[in-house]
């Protein structure tokens, strides 16, 4: 049994009907690589089974302290069933991307069952005509509460559930699930009151090695030597959400990618990903008439998890970086964006990325809970000043390629939780040279997401046709090399008459 951390019990508190807080993961496979040529679902049950059963954030389930005097517990009970958790569906024909789509964003808007481990996996047949993936491939959509992984401990599961090769039967062997006993009513109450007397004491040793931090921040502030984001815009994504969900994505080369971050020194590969996101925000909201004078500003997740930190759950804090839509040429808002994300590198850096995540730990039990509550039923956040406009997440995936019951995977995207004031989730990922934008909203907020799309694709476009012009403007005139000079022979002398 294991209590949640102050952030990872956050999720929960902050789940509404309207707005579940699971974070997932799009794969699509060509399973002509698999023994056979294909892959049966019973295949597929057996594999995962298999290789999820060790995994503790998999069979366990929450039990809550009563009266939510304090944050809940995982436990394991011994009741897993993976023919309830991993689920099989197909497209209605002709197959195609579109309707992927749609079905992903429907999936996704469905809360998990708290009675039972927070994840579900579907198994998504008649991918016939989904433009650059062979026929007959399936696609792999797994949902897990963000209260029991973040992104990075999500890439680890990952890791746990693929093989280098098709030749998956080496696999490992079911685990043993040690059951956890119940806690009765009493002894949470016990272990919840145990837990306020040790809490001044924690405070003060938090407070300790982070106030000095916090005063040299404070002093940065007002001598101009730090910065932070002041006035950022209202837009559509700022209200309150509906509990329906639309997705979409691009996929591009990853070496594109890198050519536009070199065309900027200093720039980052995340530098290029913020500053096409904000190209897209910029012709969205242009095309609806809604373009802010300001920039918009994203929260951008920084993982702080430790080579220590081997478990699940949330080890992450947040930065705030402007996506410079106020900037219309693409290297020029590349150049700001490069110079907006430094100067919250070192805001960040300052105050000490694990901070908020130490003092997570404090956080009230049941008055986050009834907040959350609350500030949806009475829309809060349709009053209150906006912190960021949208989520921007990078978790980079791997280079080589990756196999699951002897499938190959060859397309990988995200999905991440909208809530209210926050109505637009992109994930930024790679796999085998390949860069992908995935972008989850709020149906009411964005009920055209294929124009999304679009202007996203063509953000990329002309960022990358910018840095191609400049980085051929920069190359050295090559010299014409001059033809040797003929040499000229001597005239014969001629006769006198």
């Amino acid at each position: 049994m294991k209590q949640l951390t102050g952030l990872d019990a956050s999720f929960l508190y902050l789940e509404t009907a309207n707005a579940p807080m699971h974070i997932s993961g799009l794969s699509i496979y060509d399973q002509s690589t698999a023994p056979g040529g294909k892959v049966r679902f019973k295949d597929i049950i057996e594999n995962t089974n298999n290789r999820l059963m060790g995994l503790p954030v998999m069979t366990q389930k929450l039990v809550n302290v009563p009266m939510n005097l304090d944050h809940p517990y995982w436990v394991t009970d011994g009741a897993y069933d993976p023919e309830f958790h991993i689920r099989h569906i197909a497209l209605p024909k002709p197959g195609d991307w579109r309707q992927l789509c749609i079905v992903i964003s429907r999936l996704h808007a469905r809360m998990l069952d708290r009675a039972r481990p927070l994840w579900e996996l579907y198994i998504i047949e008649g991918l016939d005509n989904v433009e650059g993936v062979p026929k007959g491939s399936f696609a792999m959509f797994s949902k897990t509460h963000h209260a029991a992984i973040d992104g990075t401990s999500g890439m680890e599961l990952t890791a746990a559930t693929h093989d280098l090769s098709p030749d998956y039967k080496r696999a490992h062997t079911a685990a043993t699930v040690s059951v956890d006993s119940e806690p009765s009513g009493i002894e949470m109450v016990i272990r919840s009151q145990l837990n306020t007397i040790r809490k001044p004491f924690h405070f003060v040793s938090v407070a300790r090695n982070t106030v000095p931090g916090l005063a040299k921040v404070v002093a940065g502030l007002s001598k101009g030597q730090l910065s932070r984001i002041k006035n950022i815009p209202r837009t559509r994504f700022n209200g309150t959400v509906s509990p329906h969900r639309v997705f979409d994505a691009i996929n591009v080369p990853l070496d594109d990618v890198k050519a536009i971050k070199n065309s900027i020194p200093g720039a980052t590969v995340n530098d290029a990903a913020i500053t096409i996101v904000g190209g897209a925000l910029r012709k969205y909201l242009e095309a609806h008439n809604e373009l802010p004078a300001e920039s918009l500003a994203a929260m951008a997740p920084v993982n702080v998890r430790s080579d220590k930190d081997k478990t699940g759950g949330n080890i992450v804090s947040t930065m705030t970086v402007q996506v410079r839509s106020d900037v219309a040429d693409p290297l020029e808002r590349l150049q700001a964006v490069h110079e907006s994300s430094s100067k919250a590198k070192e805001l960040t850096n300052a105050i000490g990325a694990k901070t908020m995540t130490d003092y997570s730990q404090f956080i009230p039990a049941t008055l986050t809970a009834q907040a959350a509550r609350l500030a949806s039923r009475w829309g809060l956040m349709n009053r209150m000043s906006p912190q960021f406009n949208c989520v921007i997440t990078n978790v980079p995936g791997p280079p080589i390629p990756l196999y699951n019951t002897g499938a190959k995977m060859v397309a990988n995207y995200g999905t991440g939780p909208v809530q209210d004031g926050l109505g637009l989730f992109h994930v930024i990922s790679s796999y085998c040279g390949q860069f992908v934008i995935s972008a989850t909203s709020c149906r009411v907020m964005m009920p055209d997401p294929a124009f999304y799309k679009e202007c996203l694709q063509a953000s990329f476009d002309e960022l990358l046709a910018a840095a191609n012009a400049k980085s051929a403007a920069e190359q050295p005139a090559k010299k014409k090399k001059r033809a040797p000079a003929k040499k000229s022979k001597p005239r014969k002398a001629r006769s006198a008459a």
